[in-house]
Order: structure tokens, then sequence, then C-alpha cells
């Protein structure tokens, strides 16, 4: 307990920040100040205005420490002695100095009056906690207002803080755990003299990724889900990881009503029909009044709006038309009893003031939990985006669509909309996406918060159906002006500018110091030699200021793509928390041609895991110069990295693609061999760009079938790896198990309230 405060526990929870850097979230407890408007005596407008006109009073509430800093409540017609009986809660952090004013007010129809106002400081001198105080005070001469008023500690919080797994999530692995188990060894039952696990010890821990690239993204990791399912290798997956254009997919199999039950194959039939239209259609007047009405309902209630939401319809009506108020927490329903691999999505928040490329936290998003592992902070899905302070919730929204989502986790692709809409342009023709990804600056992200809602919406008045009128109105207005300009081929989408995704910042009043890295097990987990922490030779700038907080002050906070940092979404699954022994990561990522080298992102996805001290095989760039280009390649780590994930890395290529049309068959026909004869990234014509947001039906069926062979076409190699795994796991029982004294625990950790230990 806090010895200055006996009411305030601190919690403090240690999370990464480099070597000896670290950063620590202290949690102290807030208030909650509990206002009833009871009831006021003679009210007077003085001598002269009350001949001629009785008051029609109101009170007004204002405490301008607090996140919600102002209510109000009715105004009661012709009454000098009116009773309200309202009730109000303010969030309060005890260290400020909070003052609340009480104002009282004459309605009129021109020019509200104002009749007098006091105030009165809120501290434990002044109204203790957990007393219920009535208060009488004395407006003017004669006028009193009497209030009740309580101060209560907030004894729980609506964000989570630990570097832990949440409960659900570790519910689901136990559950997943036997159904893991049960898949390998279907998938190896054919395997003579392999080796099986022979408990829930030995099952290792599988995750896939998705990288990002638009629909090329998307497209691709159909086929590959589609392998995954039918071999019988996503039975033995835990996770599927995706970022961008990957998380589109994944968004599209997941809302599905029958996935799991059915598999990806008709799912894919349906998404091949969603992008073969012209998503011009999506700009109709009927489909544009509708994005209004949802922004209008969005802008009303406090929330902040950019253009990622329009973007977010857009994609949503293209994927997912039939299920546009689909949740990110409906997906519980998908994993709960382990059926399927618990799915997880990203975004960044990033600085407007400083590149993606030097800073930028990762967001995760699942089914049980959105937060940011970098400082240990989560909450349930249906929270992300209402109002906080102090990690409580102030002010409660709707659960976001999962549309909404998929605009922010694909944001990258608003800035460069102009392409979906066939709007030219001498600023961007030619360039590739890296070219104009490197152009935009963050002020092109993120812009100012002229549109996003920053002003809070009355209370409690009787006139709110025509307030909500007018705030339409005026918000019609801006909305219509950017979907004309959006037509009229404006300077918005002549230039690269565009606008990141915002929400209200969930660590708003949050306390950030210096204190423990992201896995506090770095020293049994991390071996490297220094010449291998040498060999990684990337920009200097890179992530520079990696551990750096974000602005606790701020009341909105930024979220963009991921893939504006690196391409692969790495970061969710190196939580050392969920001990991932394989990773077989898919990198559609655009290359200057087909035969160039493919490991650009997960080089930088090696340097992150490095600057994190977390453990990463080595990945040596010159084996394509040994090898040559590839389907996949296979990392592994050095003998004696104690849990280091082995990694397979496939990369966007079409090689015995072109001579197969199964694995081992041939292709015999011109007509065979005419379909596997295409160029990815180096026909000038290939309807593959980054930029191409409607695939025909042939230009998908080729990149679905191509990348379910490749992932086919190596399913023994996935096959051998699961076997390491489960050999690794067979000698080495303490996977993943590291005592408290090993990690230094009492150095590194400080204990809850009820003496838990919150790692």
């Amino acid at each position: 307990m806090s010895s200055k405060d006996p009411y305030q526990y601190i919690i403090k929870h240690q999370t990464p920040a480099g070597d000896d850097r670290m950063i620590q979230v202290e949690h102290q407890y807030s208030h909650k100040f509990k206002v009833t408007v009871l009831r006021a005596e003679h009210v007077t407008k003085g001598a002269i205005g009350d001949l001629l006109d009785t008051p029609d009073p109101y009170v007004e509430l204002f405490i301008s420490s607090a996140p919600e800093s102002r209510r109000r409540t009715r105004h009661i017609n012709n009454d000098v002695n009116p009773k309200w009986n309202e009730s109000y809660e303010f969030i309060l952090d005890p260290n400020q100095e909070n003052i609340l004013e009480i104002t009282l007010m004459d309605a009129n129809y021109v020019m509200d009056e104002t009749l007098g106002s006091t105030t009165f400081p809120i501290s434990c001198e002044t109204i203790r906690v957990g007393q219920t105080k009535e208060v009488p005070f004395l407006i003017g001469k004669v006028t009193k207002v009497f209030l009740e008023m309580t101060l209560e500690v907030c004894s729980s919080t609506d964000l989570r803080f630990s570097m832990a797994l949440c409960d659900k999530e570790k519910m689901f692995r136990q559950k997943r755990k036997e159904r893991v188990m049960l898949g390998i060894k279907n998938l190896l039952r054919m395997e003579k003299g392999r080796c099986l696990p022979s408990s829930h010890r030995d099952v290792p821990v599988v995750a896939v990724l998705g990288s990002g690239g638009g629909f090329r993204a998307m497209v691709g990791f159909s086929g590959v889900m589609k392998a995954l399912y039918e071999s019988g290798v996503l039975d033995c997956v835990t996770y599927v990881a995706g970022l961008s254009g990957s998380t589109w997919y994944m968004s599209t199999l997941y809302s599905h009503p029958d996935f799991p039950t059915k598999g990806p194959q008709e799912i894919n039939q349906e998404l091949m029909k969603s992008v073969s239209s012209n998503p011009l259609f999506l700009l109709r007047p009927q489909n544009i009044k509708r994005y209004i009405e949802a922004l209008w309902k969005k802008k009303a209630c406090g929330q902040p709006v950019t253009f990622t939401d329009i973007f977010g319809m857009l994609i949503g009506e293209t994927l997912i038309h039939d299920r546009m108020n689909f949740k990110m927490s409906h997906m519980q329903d998908k994993i709960n009893e382990g059926q399927s691999p618990l799915p997880l999505f990203t975004c960044l928040h990033v600085k407007p003031d400083v590149s993606e490329l030097m800073f930028a936290d990762w967001v995760e998003f699942s089914p049980y939990e959105i937060g940011m592992a970098k400082y240990g902070t989560f909450m349930p899905p249906d929270m992300f985006g209402s109002k906080f302070f102090m990690g409580t919730v102030v002010t409660k929204y709707e659960e976001n669509p999962l549309h909404f989502l998929m605009g922010v986790w694909g944001s990258a692709f608003s800035i460069l909309f102009n392409r979906v809409l066939g709007v030219s342009s001498s600023d961007n023709s030619g360039s590739t996406m890296e070219e104009e990804l490197e152009n935009i600056k963050p002020q092109h992200i993120v812009g100012d918060d002229s549109l996003d809602g920053d002003e809070e919406p009355r209370k409690g008045t009787e006139n709110l159906e025509v307030e909500e009128e007018y705030q339409k109105n005026a918000q019609a207005s801006w909305v219509q002006r950017m979907f004309t300009s959006m037509i009229s081929d404006s300077t918005l989408f002549n230039t690269r500018e565009g606008r990141a995704g915002k929400v209200h910042n969930f660590m708003l009043g949050l306390n950030l110091n210096t204190a423990l890295p992201y896995s506090p097990f770095r020293d049994l987990m991390y071996q490297n030699s220094v010449e291998e922490e040498e060999s990684v030779v990337t920009d200097p700038d890179e992530f520079d200021q990696i551990y750096e907080p974000l602005d606790v002050k701020s009341k909105k906070i930024h979220v963009v793509d991921s893939g504006l940092t690196f391409n692969l979404p790495y970061p969710l699954i190196l939580r050392p928390q969920r001990g991932v022994d394989l990773i077989i990561s898919f990198d559609f990522s655009a290359r200057p041609s087909d035969s160039s080298p493919p490991f650009k992102e997960i080089l930088l996805a090696e340097k992150w895991a490095k600057m994190n001290k977390l453990p990463f095989p080595k990945i040596d760039p010159k084996v394509f110069d040994r090898e040559g280009l590839k389907e996949c390649y296979v990392f592994k780590p050095k003998k004696g990295y104690k849990n280091c994930p082995t990694v397979i890395h496939f990369v966007l290529a079409n090689i015995d693609f072109r001579n197969f049309k199964a694995p081992g068959v041939p292709r015999e026909t011109q007509k065979e061999k005419e379909y596997g004869e295409f160029d990815i990234f180096d026909d000038p014509e290939s309807p593959y760009s980054t930029f191409n947001f409607r695939y025909s039906n042939q230009a998908f069926k080729q990149l679905h079938d191509l990348m379910e062979f490749n992932t086919l076409n190596n399913i023994e190699v996935i096959k051998e790896a699961i076997i390491d795994s489960i050999k690794f796991r067979k000698e080495n029982p303490s996977r993943c198990s590291v005592s408290l004294n090993d990690i230094g625990a009492r150095k590194y950790f400080n204990k809850e309230p009820h003496g838990k230990l919150n790692t």
C-alpha cells in the first residue's frame, strides 16, 4: 500500500525497454466520485428577473481533472424549488487536485443564464472514503443546492495488468492441446517408427503466420489455409496470426457462420466471387448514405471518426457484406472448445511526429483480449475504443464491428485507396508499394483532430433528439464533401496522404517508469554470441526509439497497419508466455522481381526479436546465394538455445507449380502448362499488384492454387519439424518451465495486493 494514502494500492507491472532500460506500468487505484443532484431551494433570478419570468433551473457539474469532466441535469420548467435526484460518476486521480464546480443555470430559448456557482475541493479531508455525505451549497444569498456525495476506491479495474496470458486463453490452450495431440497422431499415423507425443507435455505449440500484402496476401493465405486444413496440419496448430492482408482472410474465415464445421474450400469460393466485382459499386449513393449514417452514430456518441472508418466499411462490404454486425468477441464461439486455432491479429500504435520504422508499439487482438504486451495492459474486445482513465472505463461504447478493425489492420491501403477508385496520379504512377510507403510521412498518417469527435456530447438534456439531428447534419457535411472529393480526384487522393485509425487512449492516466524487459526469462532463453549479435546488419535508424513509451496524457492514440514497420506478425507469437516451438510463416510481401532475395521482412523480425531479447533462430541471408530461390526455408536454433523456436519460412514463388499440378503430378496438356506459367512480380501486367483490389476468377485461382501447392509440396518438411519439436520436448521436460529463482523474481516483480505474482 502507498504510505501516503491507505486506501490506494500500487500495482507495478514491468515490461520491455531494452537491456537495462525497462518500462514499468504503475497502476494506482483511482477514486470513484459519485454525485447525486438532489434538489434546490429558493431559486431566484433576482427581484426584477423573477417578476419577468419564473426560473427553469438546471445544474452543471464540472471537474477539470476528470476525463468526463462536465455533466448537467435536465431543466425543470417554472420551478423555484426543483427536485432532480439525478446521479453522476466521475473517475478521479487522487494524486491530483480535484475541484468540483457547481453552477446553477436558467434554461432559455436563446441563451441560458448563469444564476451562480460555487466550488468544492474533493479529497479525503473533505469527504471520507466510503462515506455518503449530503452537502447544501449556497448559491448567491438565498438559493441552496443540495448534493449527495460519495467517494470510493476503485478496487478493481477494467484493464488487466499482467504479462501472463488471460484465463480464457489458458483454458483454450488446455482444450486445444487435446485436439492437437490427436491431430499430430493422425498426421503422423502412416510414419512408422516416428516420434509421437506420449503425454500433454510432449505436445508442441505450433503457430502459422501470414504477412501483409493487400489482396495478394489475402488470396495467397486462402490457399495456404485450405492446404493446411485438408492435409491435417491445421489440426496440429495452436495459433494463427495475421497482419494486414492476411487478417482480412482470417476475418473472412473466422466470421463465417459455417467455419470450422466447413473448411476453407467452400468459403474460399465465396471469397473469389466477392473480389471479382468492381469496388466502385460500393460508392453508389445508397451505400454512401449507409456509411454516413454509421459515422453519424459513432461521432454523436463521442468517438473519433477518421477515413479508416470509411475504408473499413468498404473492405467489410467487399469481404463480409452479409455479416457487417459481426464483432471480434463473436469469434469465441469458434474456439471455446479448442475446435480451431486461436486467431491473433495486429496493428501498431504510432506517434504523429515519429516514423513508424523508429517507434511503434505492437497491439494484439484476439477473441479474448486486446492490448499491448509491451506494457502488459489488456482488455476484453468489447472495451477497445471505450474511454479509460487510470485503467477504469469512464464511458463504455458498443463494441466496434469487425470491419472497423479490418480497416485498422490494413490501414496502409486506405492511404493508397486512389488505386481502388481508379484515380491516376503523376505523383505515384509506376511506383511500388515500398516506394509509396517510404514517402508516407507520419503527418500523412496522423492528421489533426478537427474531424474526430473531440468534443464531449452533452448529457442530461431532454432535447437530445434535436441535438443529435444537429450533429448528424454537421457530420454529414464533411462526410459528403469527403466522398465528393474522392470521386472528383481530390488532393486527398492525388497525394499519399491518409489518416490513421484513432481510438481513445486506454492507457490515459497510468504512470510509466523505467523497469523490466519483454522477456523476464531472457538470460535463460537467449544465449547468442557477440558475433551473432553483430551479424544483423540493417538500417541503424530502424527501431531506434523502440524502447520509448507512449504518451499517457494523450486522450487518443493512432493505430495503423503493422506492415508499415515490418510485414510479419512475429511479435504476437514471440511472447514467451505462449511458448511456441514451431513457427510456419508465409510471406506475401512484394519484391522487386520474382528472383529477388525474399528475406527482408524476416530479417527485420529477427532484429526486433534480438532488440527485445527474445529467442529467434539465426537468419542467414547468404542461404539465398547457396541455395537460390526456394518455396520455403528452414531456420533452426543452434544446440543449447533453450526455448528458441524453429522457423519454416514460405515465400511467394512460382517454381515447381509451373511443372506440377499437384505434388508429384506433372502437367501434361498445353492448357495445364499455360495455367502454371505466370510470374508474380516480373510481369508488368501482373494482376498481383499490391494495389489491386479486384481479382478475376482466373487470377484468384492461380494465386490460391500456387500457395496451396507450395504448402502441400512441403508437408514433409512441416512433419519433420513437428517431429523434431516433439523430440525436443521429450528431451527437455522443463520446456517453458522456469522457476522464480531462475528469473530473479524478487528483483523483477512486485506482488499484487493479495500476494499473487504479477507475471
